[in-house]
């Protein structure tokens, strides 16, 4: 046994003194520089470009294998300049001689890179600066490939350890230039330092570059720092401590500091699978934390996660982007906002499940989809507890002055957006205040799709009655044409009067069906074309505060110089039905049919109303009733007064507040006629009485000219 050693020891002993022997061989008769012209030539070979080591070549073989580097340059494509693609200053790489013979691991030193330079561009056709690199080496790997493979010798499989006693880049630059975009990016100051890099060793890692993004401005800087492990027989990766700081500027009107950390982060190489654990996102005043659940990354990428943004104030945050956010009714309005959900990403879209989303003092909750690829789908469905719409319009006063002013621009219709989207989802809401309306059991369903969007079923409760709705907008051709189809049923007027013109004088139920449709780039252009058909009723209601029966009694006392009668209070004007259908064209409504039943009288005739200036002008014929239910304490020759006239009424102004007065002119011209005719009647000769009308049935004006036909007719008879 000693005799073995002995040997053994002799064997080594001579091995060490060779390897000596050979060091000192190479170091004093070895000169790398001898081989830089071959070096270039090679290079300049396989790559069909100009390659030039300017700098020194330094070699050793104990007990390092080092070479080092130093200046060198290889010339950029053809037509894209005398700039480099590749320099650098000087790069050194070292391997323990003895460890990588008797032990197959790799202990490499200090692997540095100093002043690389990396300079991508595409020309104006697309061409890249890197095609004529890809399209040799895909020729070098066909050649390749049609040569015979070479069989490998049996014998054991030599597995190398890894050991580098530390990574260093330093002040390394890369540039990407696209032409055809017209958009450049730099990285700048790049820098990397490791510590021992070796396995189940922890290996500290920090770094930091300076971007810039032309033409838009953006600027900033990155800093990374982490601790990394991994095992090279599992080929596990552990992440931890790390943390990455970022400051950019000209993104948005204040610099944007971004903060990510990550206690842990586990990764395995051989089974592709992560494991990223919690990770946060801070960046301006948002806080954002996901939980990541693991996932595997061989193939399509499907990781999910549990969401939180803590609150925040949407209003600082836009303020702060230099977004301009226009004064709200109430300031205190997007103060808050705060979301939970659980997100899991497919292979077709980022599902967003469990929403809870806050807005201020409502809650919504729901899923969203976001399509991943081009085509695909957004999805939507939203329930909402309560929301006060006044509060994020536009101050009251601020509201008035603009439409006295006609400063406020017509709301323009968004044709690009929905012409890109595809979009699917509902939304419902328990209440809704907007002005002094309250709609209740809200459901409203979207469907957008090739530039066609279709909100249907629309539909809400309001005031006692419902709201039902189907509104399309199609901005699929040059001019987006607007459509809707709407009802209303069993609505009580009395409130809906109050609130949309501050009016209290009138009650009952309006019923009402609208059909329109329009074309233009704004909402000003879609009422100016607006074409269509509606129809209105208004029953058992009544006109408060005035009593009609009572004034036109009290106006006949006065001219016959007679007692006024006593009112009856409240005063209020009932009337059983109001109703009247239409056409619309250009805006404006034209209706022929106008009637309004009361008690005492029956208004019939037409006008028209300008949906745009919210205007109206009507002229109406009211007939007395031959036996009003109003009877009272009226004398026959009230009764025969009243029964004997026509009143004209005149409607006109805004529809919020409409101005009702008497058509003298009418009137004149309704009295001449019934002068003409009583006396023709009576130059003629009179004539037989009519027959009484039924109870309750206005009285028939008998027409001059067929009452003058009779009489002639008679006369001749009687010749």
């Amino acid at each position: 046994m000693r005799k073995l050693l002995k040997l053994f020891a002799w064997i080594v002993g001579g091995a060490l003194t060779l390897l000596l022997v050979a060091a000192l061989a190479f170091y004093f008769l070895f000169d790398a520089n001898d081989f830089k012209s071959d070096i270039e030539t090679a290079v300049r070979d396989a790559s069909g470009r100009e390659f030039a080591i300017e700098g020194d070549i330094s070699a050793s073989l104990f007990p390092w294998i080092a070479v080092e580097l130093g200046r060198t340059t290889l010339g950029n494509a053809e037509g894209f300049g005398e700039e480099p693609f590749v320099r650098f200053d000087s790069a050194r790489l070292s391997i323990k001689l003895l460890p990588l013979i008797f032990g197959q691991e790799v202990a490499v030193g200090t692997a540095s890179l100093e002043a690389l330079e990396v300079n991508l561009a595409v020309d104006e056709t697309g061409r890249t600066n890197w095609d004529d690199l890809l399209e040799r080496q895909a020729l070098a790997e066909e050649a390749a490939a049609a040569e015979p493979e070479a069989v490998p010798e049996g014998g054991p499989t030599i597995e190398f350890g890894l050991d580098v006693a530390n990574v260093v880049v330093r002040d390394a630059a890369f540039s990407y230039r696209d032409r055809q975009a017209g958009s450049e990016y730099y990285l700048r100051e790049v820098n990397l330092e490791t510590g021992r890099v070796a396995s189940n060793t922890a290996v500290p890692v920090e770094g930091g570059l300076a971007f810039e993004m032309l033409p838009d401005g953006i600027t900033g800087q990155v800093d990374l720092d982490l601790t990394m492990r991994f095992d090279s027989d599992s080929g596990a990766v552990d992440l931890s401590g790390f943390e990455l700081g970022a400051r950019i500027e000209g993104a948005t009107e204040a610099p944007a500091d971004i903060r990510l950390s990550a206690p842990g982060m586990r990764f395995n190489t051989r089974e592709q699978t992560a494991e990223p654990g919690a990770l946060e996102l801070s960046v301006f005043d948002l806080d954002l934390r996901a939980d990541v659940e693991p996932f595997s990354y061989a193939g399509s990428v499907e990781p999910s996660a549990t969401l939180s943004i803590a609150a925040f104030s949407p209003r600082s945050l836009l303020t702060t982007l230099g977004a301009e956010l226009p004064e709200t009714a109430d300031p205190a309005a997007l103060e808050l906002l705060s979301l939970d959900a659980s997100a899991v990403v497919s292979a077709d879209a980022i599902n967003l499940n469990d929403i809870v989303l806050v807005v201020d003092d409502t809650t919504f909750r729901g899923q969203l989809s976001v399509p991943r690829g081009e085509g695909g789908a957004y999805g939507l469905d939203l329930a909402g507890d309560s929301i006060d719409l006044n509060r994020y319009m536009a101050p009251a006063g601020e509201e008035a002055a603009d439409e006295a002013t006609g400063d406020e621009p017509p709301a323009e219709i968004p044709a690009e957006l929905l012409r890109g989207l595809n979009a699917r989802g509902s939304v419902t809401l328990g209440e809704a205040l907007m002005g002094a309306i309250l709609f209740e059991d809200i459901e409203l369903v979207m469907n957008l799709s090739d530039g066609r969007l279709r909100l249907h079923p629309l539909s809400s409760r309001l005031f006692g009655g419902a709201y039902q709705g189907d509104v399309r907008l199609d901005v699929s051709g040059d001019t987006p044409v607007l459509s809707v189809n709407e009802r209303i049923q069993n609505v009580d007027l009395a409130p809906l009067g109050k609130a949309m013109f501050d009016q209290e004088n009138l009650s009952g139920q309006i019923n009402g069906v609208f059909a329109l449709s329009g074309r233009g780039e704004d909402m000003a252009k879609i009422q100016q074309t607006l074409n269509g058909n509606l129809s209105f009723e208004l029953r058992d209601g009544a006109l408060e505060g005035t009593d009609v029966w009572h004034q036109l009694r009290r106006a006949r006392a006065l001219v016959r110089r007679e007692a006024a009668p006593e009112p009856e209070l409240p005063a209020r004007t009932r009337f059983s039905e109001v109703s009247a259908t239409g056409t619309v064209v250009d805006g404006v409504l034209n209706n022929d049919d106008f009637r309004a039943d009361m008690p005492f009288m029956q208004l019939t005739g037409q006008g028209s109303v300008d949906l745009v200036a919210a205007s109206l002008d009507y002229s109406l014929r009211g007939r007395i009733l031959d036996k009003p239910e109003l009877m009272g304490d009226v004398s026959e020759d009230e009764l025969a007064d009243f029964t004997a006239a026509v009143v004209p009424v005149k409607i006109s102004g805004s529809l919020s507040d409409p101005e009702f007065s008497l058509d003298l002119a009418e009137a004149a011209k309704e009295r001449a006629k019934e002068e003409v005719r009583d006396r023709l009647l009576d130059l003629i000769g009179g004539g037989d009485e009519e027959a009484p009308p039924e109870e309750g049935e206005a009285a028939e004006e008998p027409d001059a000219e067929d009452v003058l036909k009779d009489r002639l007719r008679d006369l001749i008879k009687r010749d």
